[in-house]
């Protein structure tokens, strides 16, 4: 199969006919159907297929027993009426690569595994990349029972109502110890190589990020009738938070930004008793990084006092700053070039993947490919079909060069 006729396969399941987005969320039918269909792509290519303790799914080529493995991949689950291009574009550019590779004629030397990994973006139970995560063992089996969709329902109900056995997820040491490099594939979040008119770039680090969760707690009361001057209303606290997000984010060249609430009792005519906000934040170093969730706290909780608020603060996730192999890098630079006039850009990003979870426990590297507008997390997110087979020739030169040395 060509890259477009599998993009043309992918490309309805999970789409939103109101906003043209995707909710692919974990364990969910949409979810269940893209595993369906990598299970489809694995198998039609003789590869050797699996899922493991955690739910993330494998496609061999060669024995993995033999180690030293050369995996390349992604996700293919969304957040909330995203893109088409975070996640799937990677996963399918793999099984594009490995075609590539098989009408050069290319043999390889090393064991080959493309991988689906679980639950990347975090949509349903708040908490991005468990399923590399728990592989890594970054994330305990404890913590992992505990997370909850908005339902109520736990991920252990939800795999299991999904026909996969929630007891055996835990750390994977073992399949860890086989693979000798991970190279992911993404569409870039940015506009570093439009605006540099590369169409591949090759990723360096990514910045540190965390999430963490405010609690406003006010006092429910009447709209109509409560004076203002009476009022301990969280929504006013919460809302000069979020300008205070802003204003810190921008004196520190960073990110910040509230994009989840919810409100009891969520009534019109109710003033508030509780909002609960969520604060994404993003800075090329950890030190910018504190100083920007340490001036939105403080001016969160001046405001909370102000309007005689309670605020409580957790910090719910925190990943730190990720430096990519730098050999590995530096290789994937030295393959792409080779050749070629062309230097391949080397390029920073704010936000997360699975190959920055695993960075810690083997080599990983990364392949941006140009959107041209830089919108991600939303429909609007785009690449053009030659920049998309660009990713995938670039991919195979890689996997090549790795696999076939």
């Amino acid at each position: 199969m060509t890259f477009h006729s599998m993009w043309a396969e992918l490309l309805p399941i999970g789409r939103s006919p109101a906003s043209g987005g995707y909710r692919r969320f974990a364990w969910t039918g949409a979810d269940l159907d893209c595993r369906a269909w990598f299970k489809e792509q694995a198998e039609t290519r003789g590869l050797t297929y699996e899922t493991d303790r955690n739910g993330n799914q494998w496609a061999w080529l060669g024995d993995p027993a033999r180690g030293d493995a050369v995996v390349t991949g992604s996700h293919l689950d969304s957040v909330p009426d995203g893109g088409a291009f975070d996640g799937p574009l990677g996963v399918v550019s793999s099984f594009a690569a490995l075609d590539e590779l098989r009408s050069r004629g290319a043999e390889l030397t090393k064991p080959l595994a493309i991988v689906n990994f679980g639950d990347e973006e975090g949509a349903r139970f708040g908490l991005a990349c468990v399923g590399s995560r728990l592989t890594a063992g970054q994330l305990t089996v404890d913590d992992a029972h505990r997370l909850t969709d908005g339902d109520g329902t736990t991920l252990p109900r939800a795999m299991e109502a999904a026909g996969y056995d929630p007891e055996a997820i835990g750390p994977d040491p073992e399949r860890l110890a086989r693979i000798g490099a991970f190279v992911e594939l993404h569409v870039e979040q940015g506009r570093a190589l439009d605006l540099s008119g590369d169409r591949v770039g090759i990723a360096s680090a990514i910045w540190p990020h965390g999430r963490w969760r405010f609690d406003f707690r006010g006092e429910a009361n009447h709209a109509g009738t409560t004076r203002l001057a009476d009022r301990h209303d969280p929504m006013l606290s919460y809302a000069e938070t979020v300008l205070a997000a802003r204003r810190e984010a921008e004196l520190a060249g960073a990110v910040a930004t509230f994009g989840k609430i919810t409100v009891e009792p969520n009534g019109v005519n109710a003033i508030p008793s509780l909002v609960r906000g969520w604060l994404d934040s993003r800075a090329e170093d950890q030190m910018s990084l504190d100083t920007v969730v340490g001036g939105i706290e403080k001016a969160a909780r001046q405001y909370a006092d102000a309007h005689g608020v309670d605020l409580d603060i957790v910090r719910e996730s925190f990943t730190p700053v990720v430096e990519f192999d730098h050999a590995l890098r530096d290789e994937l630079a030295r393959i792409l070039g080779t050749g070629t006039d062309l230097t391949v850009p080397v390029l920073g990003t704010g936000a997360g993947h699975d190959a920055g979870i695993l960075s810690g426990s083997i080599p990983t590297a990364m392949l941006f490919v140009r959107n041209p507008t830089g919108v991600s997390h939303s429909p609007a997110e785009s690449a053009s079909e030659d920049d998309c087979v660009a990713g995938v020739l670039a991919l195979a030169d890689v996997l090549e060069g790795l696999a076939c040395r």
